[in-house]
């Protein structure tokens, strides 16, 4: 049984609910229990006293690769959870890219099984969409909904033909599930390493343009206005997929879309000193993309943000800018790199925060409780931050196996210290303790 929790006396941001004020919030059996206005009677219990810290709903992020079954090497249900928990994470969507395929129950029932034992937070599948994601038949799509996925993708690689898509989206009427696309047309992006530009160009490395992109963007658009079936867009990266988006939603296609946070504050500058850890796919792009991007997200075109967390082992990263993979560790830094948005003001809190946790919770829905608010009775999934914290990223401490984050030696404003998923606090920062009933305990920041 979980021990009664009180946080006492933080910032209480619930976008959902239109929440922002200073208060005191209950945890008990698990869920968020009534307002208190008085130390509660209970017998025994622990005490968090959050001043000058902001509690919210526990994050969520629809995009991360846990890489199990098959690259257990680069991270694991287990390891990627800790590292989930770190950063302020308390529900995580696992893509299916894995060996073998997330593409039939029996993977799906084995990622619940690992997740339910050795995951921290909670773990939920999304499934392919093709066999072995090989684009040339659909998956069992209404069996492996109800074996629990939340979403259908070949992610990764494209839903690789038109038809396919049409059907995944015809599919996605019955099922409520959205199809979640990799916008990328291989035919002009291969063998590509960088964004498309002048940078590429200085650098002698082949590039990716936008319009790799920005065409399988407007197919899968088109698609879903034919269908009307519902189009969720992974990591969209540039100015024009952001206003093809835009155009969508006026006409009311049913499209929702996800930006990361380092699309959102790195450029392809990061890439100039041939840094293998800031090779990503979809590329960092330019100044400009990053401000469409921010601007898409402000405007509801871009609902939410998602991590792409996609580790690596050193010695993949090793291998010279050519050879090595793409992906950016990123669940222990996210919510630090974002706030480097509120601090500049070029994003509010409230609307970081909601689309960290509620924007994200109704893409998922209700299946699995309410997730993304602190309403009273909703599952106790709970994340408190220091804003003002500095720290220095020490990828040496990371909980992930993926050390690879170009962040590697930044110093950051802002620091998740704890985060409570259903209940339980699965992290708690060195800096702070957990009193007990009749404690005055508070968070102790670390000399710097």
């Amino acid at each position: 049984m979980v021990k009664p929790l009180l946080i006492r006396g933080g910032r209480i941001i619930d976008p959902g609910r239109g929440t922002d004020k200073i208060g005191d919030l209950l945890i008990l059996e698990g869920k968020i229990a009534r307002p208190v206005r008085e130390e509660p009677a209970l017998p025994q219990y622990d005490i968090i006293n959050a001043g000058g810290m902001v509690v919210c709903p526990g994050f969520i992020d629809l995009h991360c690769h846990l890489r199990q079954p098959g690259f257990e090497e680069k991270e694991t249900i287990a390891s990627g959870s800790r590292a989930a928990a770190r950063g302020g994470f308390t529900t995580i969507c696992c893509m299916p890219n894995t060996n073998p395929p997330l593409d039939n129950k029996a993977a799906i029932d084995y990622v619940n099984l690992v997740s339910s034992s050795e995951g921290i937070i909670r773990v939920l599948p999304i499934g392919c969409v093709s066999k072995e994601r090989m684009g040339e038949e659909l998956v069992d799509m209404e069996e492996m909904a109800k074996a629990g996925v939340v979403g259908f993708s070949d992610d990764g690689s494209p839903v690789a033909t038109s038809l396919l898509m049409r059907q995944a989206l015809e599919f996605s009427l019955s099922s409520g599930l959205p199809i979640i696309d990799h916008c990328e047309d291989t035919t002009l992006s291969s063998g590509g390493l960088m964004n498309e530009g002048t940078l590429s160009a200085s650098l002698g490395l082949r590039g990716i343009p936008a319009a790799a992109e920005e065409i399988m963007v407007a197919r899968d658009l088109i698609l879903a206005r034919l269908t009307g079936g519902w189009l969720h867009i992974a990591h969209v990266s540039s100015e024009g997929s952001v206003e093809l988006i835009r155009r969508a939603k006026d006409r009311g296609i049913r499209v929702t879309a996800e930006v990361t946070p380092h699309h959102l504050t790195l450029t392809e500058e990061k890439v100039r000193g041939y840094d293998t850890s800031a090779k990503v796919n979809p590329p960092l792009r330019t100044r400009q993309d990053t401000k469409a991007l921010l601007e898409g997200l402000k405007d509801n075109v871009i609902d939410i943000i998602a991590t792409d967390h996609a580790p690596h082992t050193e010695v993949d990263k090793l291998g010279g800018f050519a050879l090595a993979p793409f992906g950016i560790s990123g669940l222990e830094t996210a919510l630090s790199s974002l706030l480097g948005l509120v601090h500049d003001g070029e994003l509010s809190l409230i609307t970081l925060i909601a689309r960290l946790t509620q924007e994200p919770a109704r893409i998922i829905g209700d299946r699995y409780g309410r997730l993304g608010t602190l309403d009273i009775g909703a599952p106790a999934d709970v994340t408190i931050f220091d804003p003002d914290m500095e720290w220095v990223v020490d990828t040496n401490t990371f909980a992930s196996k993926g050390r690879n984050t170009p962040l590697k030696g930044a110093r950051l404003k802002g620091k998740v210290l704890a985060t409570i998923a259903q209940g339980k606090l699965v992290y708690q920062d060195s800096s702070i303790k957990v009193g007990r009933t009749g404690s005055s305990t508070k968070f102790r920041k670390e000399p710097l």
